[in-house]
């Protein structure tokens, strides 16, 4: 007989969520008005969707750097395994065209597999479990302690609880809650059931980057919650592993995700509101043109204080030669200054 479920969340209010969903409000209120160049839009989007694609494919065992994912999303090649290199670009290829899968703020069952496709495209062993739910039991297990740590629910039950999760994401009852706390309930239901043979977490944490996106609460693109994640992946774990043991009731998951939210966006708020400074004002105003690496600069002279030419040198991996000119270039722009002479020359914003 076929199965059938419905689904709708269980979770409980407490002052914490309470108060991180209101700094989330506030801190998203100051993203959106501050006044950016579009050229620093473009290039805190462009840095944040190379962090999430490192981490979110770095957290399922993907052995890439920061720095190869980068040169993957400028197009250049990284002598890597061939699967590694593929769970990369996929995952930076669904992010840059997320919009594609919804259709008018509605999520469907073959949005739901077309992701999942995307996500996996060339990386399974079976090309035929792309996109499809799987139809085999699945185990997740610890892979250094060979321990069991969760069985999923059974092949026959996976199509009726994603079609009752997808049921309830287009319900009235899920637009008119706090689209973080959607999302937050979104991706712990896609890991709960684990409907893929593979690629169940970044399927997951893409789905929530649909439904912030979609609930226009990603503000910008410019803040990922993958790059949370990864700071300490056993806490992502522990969590999730937590509330297994509690579900249905989520509400120790959505405390996690509200505070990853909270965290993340709190770090893109202080990006925004220096790059908003008096010197980025300047330059703003048609006064400056600034390069991505002067950017940087002036961002590393506010957290510092002052830079040297071999703060940039180890920066930068440039020469010295190519850091004095650099810095003199900004000095000739009024942007800094140079204090001190010889060994204790450094530079300080003007």
């Amino acid at each position: 007989m076929k199965e059938f479920h419905t689904f709708s969340p269980v979770f409980s209010y407490n002052h914490a969520m309470v108060k991180r969903l209101a700094a989330i409000a506030a801190a998203r209120e100051v993203i959106l008005h501050a006044h950016l160049v579009p050229k620093w839009e473009v290039s805190i989007r462009r840095e944040q969707l190379v962090r999430a694609a490192h981490a979110s494919t770095a957290i399922e065992g993907n052995p890439l750097t920061l720095e190869e994912v980068s040169q993957l999303a400028e197009g250049r090649d990284v002598m890597v395994a061939r699967r590694a290199k593929a769970e990369v670009l996929n995952y930076l290829r669904v992010l840059e065209h997320i919009d594609a899968y919804q259709n008018d703020g509605q999520i469907s069952e073959a949005h739901i597999l077309a992701l999942h496709r995307a996500i996996t495209q060339e990386t399974l062993d079976d090309p035929a479990t792309e996109g499809a739910f799987r139809k085999v039991r699945i185990v997740v297990g610890n892979r250094h302690t060979k321990e069991v740590v969760y069985s999923p629910p059974p092949p026959k039950e996976v199509a009726s609880m994603m079609i009752a999760l997808i049921t309830w994401l287009n319900s009235d009852a899920a637009h008119e809650m706090h689209p973080v706390l959607v999302a937050g309930i979104a991706h712990y239901e896609l890991v709960r059931i684990h409907p893929f043979v593979d690629g169940n977490g970044r399927t997951a944490r893409a789905l929530a980057t649909l439904i912030l996106t979609m609930r226009e609460f990603d503000i910008k693109r410019f803040f990922t919650l993958d790059d949370f994640y990864d700071s300490d992946r056993l806490a992502y774990y522990e969590v999730l592993k937590a509330v297994n043991k509690t579900y249905p009731d989520t509400t120790v998951w959505l405390d996690y995700f509200t505070e990853g939210v909270e965290i993340s966006l709190h770090r893109v708020k202080e990006r925004v509101l220096l790059l908003s400074s008096d010197e980025h004002r300047k330059v703003a105003r048609g006064q400056v043109a600034l390069s991505e690496r002067q950017m940087k600069i002036i961002e590393y002279i506010h957290a510092n204080g002052s830079i040297k030419t071999s703060d940039l040198v180890s920066l930068f991996h440039i020469s010295r030669q190519a850091a004095l000119k650099e810095l003199l270039q900004m000095a000739e722009k009024e942007l800094i200054q140079m204090e001190g002479i010889r060994r204790g020359a450094h530079y300080i914003l003007k």
